[in-house]
Parts: C-alpha cells; sequence; structure tokens
C-alpha cells in the first residue's frame, strides 16, 4: 500500500512537471511572438517618424549646399538666425510639447503635428525673403518641440527597461540615418536637377524649379503622408494593439506592469498562462522592490497627467544635472546634423553639392551602426553612464584627431576618416541618457514630463548655430570644433560626477531603511508611507502664500493634491536608482 501510495504522488508530480512544461512553453511562444511583434511592426514605424524628423531638422544644411540663401538673395548669417530660431522655440516647448502629448496621447497629437511640419516643409519652396524663412523654422520648431520626449515615452509603454536600450539607440539612431539618407537624397535630387545658372539667377533648371525646392516639396509631402498612416497605424497602448492577439495583448501590458512596479503577480493574464515566471535573456532580473499602492495601477497607457507628476518633475535635482551634460554633450549632434555639409566643402569640391552630400552619408551610417553597439552593451550589462563615457571617449578622440590633423588638402582622406570617427561616438550620450531617465521613473506622467524638461538638451542645436558661424567657414570650422571639444569634455567630467551622485543617494536610502521592519517597508512599497517625513514643507509654505493671492489662489489646491498622499516611484526610500 505504502508502494501503490508512492508511485501515486510521482505520478502526480510527473503531470504536474509536465504541466509546468506546457505552460513554459506557451509562455515562451506568447513571449516572443509579442516581442517580435512590436520589435518588426510598432518600433520600425517609430523610427520612420523619427528618420523623417530628422530629416526636416537637417535639411536646410543640405540645401544651403545648393545655393538656398544666395538664391533668395539672403545673407549667410540668415541661414544660421533661422537655425537659432528655431532650436529657440523647439527647446522652449519641449515640456509643453511633452504635457500636451501625454494629455492627448501620442497616436492624436504626434501625427497631427507632424503633418502640419510636413507642409510647413513643403512651403519652403515658396520662401522670398528673411521674415519667410524665420516664420516657418519657428513654425516647425514649436510643432517638433514634444516629438521625441512623447514619442520615447510612448515607446516605454511596450518594453521593459533592459529592452529599452537598444531599441531606444535603433529610433534615435534615426537621427544619424536620416542625416545619411538625407545626404543621399540630396545627391540623387541635386543629380537630376543639376543646377544651370541663367542670366546671373544661381540654381535655375530646365522646368523652372531650383534643386533645393524639390528636395523641400519631395520631403515635406512624404512627411504628411506618414503621418496620416499614423493616425491609423499607432496604439494607445499594449490592450489596443492592432497588431497582437488577445493572449499577446495581456502579455505585452502584464510584462510592463511587473517590470515598472514590482512583484504584481499574473493575475491579469489569462489562465493557461497564471503564475509562469519570465526567464528570457533581456527580460529577466528586472523587478525593481518598488510597488504602488493597487495592482490595477495603469503604467501602459499613453495619457494620464496628475499634479504630483508636474511637481515632482519640476523638483527633481537630478534632471537639472544630467540636463547640463546632456546640453554640452549633444552640441556635436546638432552641428553636425545641420552644418556637416558646410565642413565637408572645406575637403572637397564645392562647385558639385550633389558630391558633397553623398559623402555626408557614411559618416552618418557609422554612427548610427556604434550607437546601437553601445546600446546593446548597455541593455546587455544594466548600466548606462558606463557606455555613456565610453562614447564620449570616441567622441573625443575623433574631435582631437580633426583639429590636429593638418588643415592642407593633401590630407583630405584622413581628415575624413578622423571625421568618421567622431561622428562614431556622437550620437551615444542621449539616448543614453533617455534611457537612464525612462528606466528610473516609474511613473509614466512623471517621465513624460521629466523627458521633456531633458529635451531642453536641444539647446545644444541653439549654441551649435551660434558656434559654427560663416566666419569660420574657410579655416574648416577649426575654432567651433575646438570649442565644441571643450564642451564634451565638461560634459564628460559632469557624467562622471552623476555618477557618483547616485552611488551616494543609494547608500543614503539602504542607510534611512537599514532599522525598518517589515511593515514599514511594506508601507512605503506600496504607498510610499514609511516612517519619514515627507519632504515637502516648502511647497506647502508656498500654497499657503497662494491662497491669499488673487489670481494665484487657484493654484494652491493644486500643490495640495500635488503633495497629498506619500512618495511615489522614484521618491520612494526602497528605491534604488541605477547606474
Amino acid at each position: 500500500m505504502p508502494h501503490e501510495l508512492t508511485q501515486t504522488q510521482l505520478l502526480g508530480q510527473n503531470d504536474h512537471v509536465q504541466r509546468y512544461e506546457q505552460l513554459e512553453e506557451l509562455r515562451r511562444a506568447v513571449h516572443k511572438s509579442t516581442l517580435r511583434k512590436l520589435d518588426f511592426i510598432l518600433l520600425p514605424f517609430l523610427a520612420l517618424l523619427f528618420l523623417f524628423n530628422a530629416i526636416d531638422k537637417s535639411n536646410i544644411g543640405n540645401a544651403e549646399s545648393a545655393h538656398f540663401t544666395s538664391d533668395l538673395g539672403l545673407q549667410k548669417d540668415d541661414l544660421n538666425t533661422s537655425v537659432a530660431l528655431f532650436f529657440a522655440f523647439f527647446v522652449a516647448l519641449q515640456p509643453v510639447g511633452a504635457a500636451l502629448g501625454r494629455k492627448y496621447g501620442m497616436v492624436h497629437f504626434v501625427p497631427t503635428c507632424m503633418a502640419l511640419w510636413g507642409i510647413s516643409t513643403a512651403l519652403h519652396v515658396w520662401v522670398r525673403s528673411r521674415w519667410q524663412l524665420y516664420s516657418l523654422r519657428i513654425i516647425i520648431g514649436c510643432l517638433e518641440a514634444g516629438f521625441y520626449p512623447v514619442t520615447v515615452s510612448y515607446l516605454s509603454l511596450f518594453y521593459t527597461r533592459f529592452e529599452f536600450g537598444r531599441r531606444l539607440g535603433l529610433f534615435y539612431g534615426q537621427a544619424a540615418v536620416g542625416a545619411a539618407v538625407g545626404g543621399i537624397l540630396s545627391y540623387l535630387v541635386f543629380s537630376r536637377f543639376a543646377n544651370e545658372p541663367t542670366g546671373g539667377d544661381q540654381g535655375v533648371v530646365h522646368n523652372g524649379w531650383k534643386s533645393w525646392q524639390v528636395l523641400f516639396l519631395l520631403e515635406g509631402c512624404t512627411t504628411i503622408v506618414i503621418a496620416l498612416i499614423g493616425f491609423l497605424w499607432l496604439p494607445h497602448n499594449p490592450r489596443t494593439a492592432w497588431f497582437l492577439n488577445h493572449q499577446e495583448r495581456k502579455w505585452a501590458e502584464q510584462r510592463i506592469i511587473l517590470d515598472r512596479v514590482g512583484e504584481l503577480g499574473f493575475s491579469a493574464l489569462e489562465s493557461d498562462l497564471d503564475g509562469v515566471e519570465i526567464d528570457e535573456e533581456e527580460s529577466r532580473g528586472l523587478l525593481n522592490p518598488t510597488k504602488v499602492a493597487s495592482p490595477s495601477t495603469v503604467v501602459t497607457d499613453d495619457r494620464g497627467l496628475t499634479p504630483h507628476d508636474i511637481v515632482s518633475a519640476f523638483l527633481s535635482p537630478k534632471i537639472f544635472h544630467i540636463l547640463f551634460c546632456n546640453i554640452l554633450s549633444a552640441i556635436p549632434v546638432y552641428a553636425f546634423l545641420v552644418f556637416f555639409p558646410l565642413v565637408l566643402a572645406s575637403l572637397t569640391d564645392t562647385s558639385n553639392p550633389a558630391r558633397v552630400n553623398l559623402l555626408t552619408a557614411p559618416p552618418n551610417i557609422c554612427g548610427a551602426i556604434t550607437l546601437y553597439g553601445f546600446a546593446w552593451y548597455s541593455d546587455r550589462t544594466r548600466r548606462r553612464i558606463g557606455p555613456i563615457l565610453g562614447g564620449l571617449g570616441l567622441l573625443i578622440f575623433g574631435l582631437l584627431l580633426v583639429v590636429m590633423l593638418p588643415q592642407s588638402k593633401g590630407w583630405a582622406v584622413p581628415r575624413y576618416l578622423a571625421l568618421n570617427v567622431l561622428f562614431s561616438g556622437t550620437f551615444i550620450a542621449s539616448p543614453l541618457t533617455v534611457a537612464w531617465i525612462s528606466g528610473n521613473t516609474p511613473s509614466p506622467g512623471k517621465r513624460a514630463l521629466l523627458l521633456g524638461i531633458n529635451g531642453w538638451g536641444n539647446l545644444a542645436g541653439l549654441f551649435a548655430s551660434l558656434i559654427f558661424h560663416p566666419k569660420y567657414a574657410a579655416d574648416g570650422y577649426i575654432v567651433p570644433i575646438w570649442w565644441t571639444l571643450f564642451c564634451v569634455g565638461v560634459a564628460a567630467a559632469g557624467y562622471v560626477l552623476f555618477w557618483r551622485n547616485l552611488i551616494k543617494e543609494n547608500q543614503r536610502r539602504q542607510f534611512v531603511i537599514r532599522d525598518w521592519d517589515e511593515e514599514d517597508l511594506a508601507r512605503e512599497n506600496a504607498e510610499g508611507l514609511g516612517p519619514l517625513k515627507r519632504e515637502m514643507g516648502v511647497l506647502e509654505w508656498i500654497g499657503t502664500k497662494l491662497k491669499h493671492v488673487k489670481g494665484l489662489d487657484k493654484i494652491a489646491p493644486v500643490l495640495e493634491r500635488a503633495i497629498e498622499g506619500g512618495r511615489e516611484g522614484d521618491e520612494k526610500m526602497t528605491f534604488q536608482y541605477g547606474t
């Protein structure tokens, strides 16, 4: 009898193991199919959006290589002024664009703005004066302001933190690919619509169209078409993804909840996947001990913003430290995105704008490939600051080569190769900075706003337009490149300090909670209400004063709602920042 009982138990255990293996196989199949569809349907389309976002930023530099300003009777300085005006509005409105995108959702906000800036790009064909050029660049700057933070925040709704870096690298790499495509497209357009000066008017072709007009019209109309497709292509969240089946939608949402808010279990999954653990290489070990008050908390929707999100985002000291570093490290991104065709003019025949633009492609391709390699390594090691510093080191080496090599025509090939090295490190810091912010901000509303504030890093474009002044063109822009080298060096030092501060903050938090009991830790995890006074005294004082100021008294209730309750997300003492 005991022997028969043992056999029954063994048979039961075998059935349990077999059932578990079946569930594990099913779970793996759903996980792989979900990621595959996200990678081949959603991500490429988002990358295409960013590609044309990058093209519409850089096309004015391509157009200038085909005598854009001289055809219009404008000064060379007018191009720099238009670029500066673009970045002034583009930068200033970043948080506003992020907030509007979060309020109305990626699906409605981004395609609408994209269609409008595509129209503005096409309207460059009919520019005849300085004020028209300035107006169009300002309009495009306003419309593009929220694109990057909103799209990156949207992307984070579909990918876990350590799947995110390499996908963001592929996405952000479209800035480099866009510059390369813009260069190749310019080459094709300028070759087909070759300039034939007639009657002293440069750039007139057989059919009356100038080559830069064809370029603006082609790129603007293509942007409009892609934007219209976006209204139909993009889902609001995993639950509404048209390209996923019912099981995949459930899993796509649940895995983000697991990654963002901690040990919630698999209660939202279908019963045939219930209780199965994650074991994929790029999705393993992602859970942070931070939790939210309820497992039903929505972390996968592209809409929603609270007063607490706004206040905590703008009071975060870390965002302003990393913003300073990001501004300085991004100067070469925008400098070469816009002015690279003009830098190359010192190395080749300026009478052939098609060739100049074609030469912009290889360095940008080098930048895109290297960026993806660094992003892949960052995800694999689950580190952000180290790879950022590695990329800045490569960039500094490339800048040193460019400024140290002789300026004579006989050294054109080595200098061009040095520019390829420079570009290999140019695009790495910004997307990995964004990946750090996204991965260390569990609250999606606050995350969107932090990405918007980080968007002020595009001040680098304004500085680049001032540094790369036309008066330096004759010397191959060596003086601006020296200034760029200095800025990147300061940025690298700033990232080292940021890394050190993160380590100290994690140690401080561990020291604070070392004597807390399990109940205190559980309350802090769930509601941010551990035995530590909330540090919002200044806001409470401001709210009290505002109640008595006519016209501003309506702000006081907003502040009260922002500070009521406990700490959220990365504010919790149990949250440990990644490095």
